[in-house]
């Protein structure tokens, strides 16, 4: 069964290629949103706190600040509405979640960034 069942999310299911990213990078995620008849683009730029899961079942957490209150959005990978991913700057974080993140303000919410 679990054969039958990861043949037809190989097979059938899409998958979008995006850039690789992890934790710490500042990614754009710019995603379809239907509001009646009418479909507009909305993008959501943040930090990367957390990839999540594997195959299609994968999902990433994005935090950005919005005023003086954190906001954090979880994205399925393979959602249908997501457009494109826009990967804006490299960080440099010793870990795969970076929840410490939410605590920090001001200067010590900065990442630094990845040396290539």
């Amino acid at each position: 069964m679990a054969d039958l069942m990861k043949f037809v999310q190989d097979e059938l299911v899409t998958r979008k290629e995006f850039p690789l990213f992890g934790a710490g990078d500042t990614i754009t995620v710019y995603y379809e949103i239907k509001e009646g008849e009418k479909t507009r683009t909305q993008f959501f730029k943040g930090v990367v706190i957390q990839r999540r899961g594997s195959g299609n079942t994968e999902t990433f957490t994005i935090r950005k600040m919005s005023g003086s209150v954190g906001v954090e959005r979880i994205f399925p990978v393979n959602l249908p509405a997501l457009q494109k991913v826009e990967i804006n700057k490299k960080g440099a974080v010793r870990r795969a979640r970076i929840f410490y993140f939410r605590e920090l303000t001001g200067k010590k919410a900065k990442i630094k960034d990845k040396r290539r």
